[in-house]
């Protein structure tokens, strides 16, 4: 049982399978319904036409014998009868004109001397009688026609078809002129009816048969035509997905091949272009990550220079002339903002060229949030809503750069008090665990039209303030280490006011390592002493934009 029951399973999996590569909508089932109509059609048409013409030359073929030897009879036999026979003589002559070769059955109507009207009948009593006849056709029969040129007869012959209990038959009448008795036939058309019905289904047959070959021709057409189509739309997702070697094999001179060279022509060109691209790209990253590591020999000399200067400013008993002292500043200042993005500029550089590794631990994230406030003099502009106990094994140095980032953002942009809460989100198992931290500010908000560039590098809102305190890369830093862990940011306005940042971090980003840790740390832009992670809390993404 339990094997039959499989194999009816496996039938129906297969013509559902077959069903669904016939959809509606596909192109092989149009065609092969457009074919087998076009085929109906003509062979309904061809058939039809074959019938109508074979049924009129049938029934016209044996409906003119009939008459022609009716006329025969009537002017041999009925004509030599007297003016007023007797009902013998009606009889013996019906008989006799029944006999002829059409083998018909006759009925012959006059009027005795003394005016009475007698019948003959070929069969009988049970035979053709007078209420056989249509009245039409005895009123046509009876009446005079006025004789002139066109006219020479005042009587003539008149037929019609009739159908008896599905049976067809002919029926005429005519009178003998001068006088003389009035003569119908009855001819049963039974046999030709079953020709043309034998004809009819014969013409069927061959409409059924065209129908099945039209159908199959169809299907041998549309694999034709659409086994290249196939191949197209194979190379098409090949070569959306990345694949850019992809070519089609062309054969044939017809409108197929042209389209395939044309996809060929057009995928060497796209992949000519990538590739170009490609190497723009590699050179651009290369001239920015050689740019960054040259720049930092002669930063780390002027921002040792710049050290000593801010000390010297800080002490009380500084000798800088007090025209010179807002220089100074400016320079100290300016040096610290151009290391930051160097910084920056080298952990971007890491992250396009995909160099850039998780480093994990486990961490206590209120602690690390805690952390980053204090080690940035935060603690008294920013809230935090988080229970102690909720660990992540996280990367702790890229979730400073985050934190860094969006509280710092927030701080110049929004306003204090910053608002950091932390929530736990359980998934379906330990594995799908999710950490949420939002960092929400008090200030006017993000524009609408803002909102989805406040991640791009460099982005500014508006074009006559193009110079910020940052370098416009934190937030896309920011992005970077989320999606490097297997998280998210996303930006929008609060209801009640303000702009909210959600970070989401997986619990357990272990999957996510590949490979063991460098050994220089990554060197991330933040660095880890206070000042240089102070710096490294960039706020001029969000800052431009809004």
């Amino acid at each position: 049982m339990t094997t039959a029951r499989g194999g009816l399973r496996g039938w129906f999996a297969g013509r559902g399978k077959a069903l669904s590569g016939l959809r509606f909508t596909s192109l092989r089932l149009r065609l092969v319904v457009v074919f087998a109509l076009v085929a109906l059609t003509a062979a309904v048409s061809a058939s039809g036409i074959a019938y109508w013409l074979n049924r009129e030359a049938v029934l016209t073929r044996t409906q003119d014998a009939v008459l022609r030897d009716f006329q025969q009879e009537m002017r041999n036999r009925a004509g030599t009868l007297p003016v007023h026979p007797t009902q013998d003589q009606l009889q013996r002559t019906a008989g006799q004109m029944a006999n002829s070769s059409q083998r018909f059955s006759v009925l012959l109507v006059a009027e005795d001397a003394n005016g009475r009207a007698v019948y003959g009948n070929s069969g009988g009593l049970s035979g053709f009688a007078l209420e056989d006849v249509p009245p039409s056709l005895r009123t046509a029969v009876n009446k005079a026609q006025p004789v002139d040129s066109s006219n020479k007869s005042p009587y003539h012959l008149y037929w019609q078809r009739v159908t008896e209990h599905g049976t067809p038959y002919l029926v005429a009448g005519t009178r003998i002129i001068g006088g003389g008795p009035t003569g119908y036939l009855l001819k049963s058309l039974e046999p030709e009816a079953k020709d043309l019905n034998s004809l009819a289904w014969s013409l069927g047959v061959a409409t059924a048969l065209a129908l099945v070959g039209a159908a199959l021709l169809a299907q041998a057409a549309a694999t034709t035509v659409l086994k290249p189509v196939h191949r197209l739309g194979i190379a098409a997702r090949r070569l959306g997905e990345g694949r850019l070697d992809t070519r089609l094999r062309v054969s044939g001179t017809d409108e197929l091949a042209d389209l395939s060279r044309t996809f060929n022509n057009a995928a060497e060109a796209l992949e000519k272009r990538v590739a170009d691209m490609a190497a723009r790209d590699e050179a651009s990253r290369r001239f920015v990550a050689d740019m960054s590591h040259e720049m930092r020999t002669p930063l780390t000399a002027i921002t040792a220079v710049t050290e000593v200067l801010e000390e010297e400013l800080e002490f009380e008993g500084g000798g800088f002339d007090p025209m010179i002292e807002p220089a100074v500043r400016l320079v100290v200042s300016e040096t610290r903002r151009l290391n930051d993005l160097v910084e920056n500029l080298m952990e971007v550089t890491r992250f396009d060229a995909g160099t850039a590794r998780l480093v994990l631990d486990d961490v206590d994230i209120a602690d690390q949030i805690t952390a980053c406030i204090d080690a940035r003099a935060w603690l008294d502009a920013v809230e935090l809503d988080a229970e102690r106990g909720l660990h992540a094994r996280i990367d702790p140095r890229r979730l400073d750069v985050i934190l860094a980032n969006l509280i710092g953002n927030a701080l110049k942009h929004g306003g204090s008090p910053v608002r950091v809460s932390v929530r736990e989100e359980g998934g379906e198992t330990p594995e799908s665990a999710q950490m949420v931290i939002r960092v929400r500010d008090h200030g006017p908000g993000i524009p609408e039209d803002v909102l989805p560039h406040v991640f791009d590098r460099f982005y500014k809102a508006s074009a006559s303030r193009p110079r910020s305190e940052g370098s416009g890369l934190g937030l896309s830093i920011a992005l970077n280490n989320a999606h490097i862990h297997g998280g998210d940011i996303t930006a929008a306005n609060s209801p009640e006011g303000g702009a909210v940042f959600t970070l989401r971090l997986p619990r357990d980003a272990s999957a996510l390592t590949e490979e063991p840790p460098e050994a220089d740390g990554d060197g991330d832009g933040s660095g880890s002493g206070g000042r240089a992670r102070n710096g490294g809390a960039d706020e001029g993404s969000k800052g431009g934009a809004r």
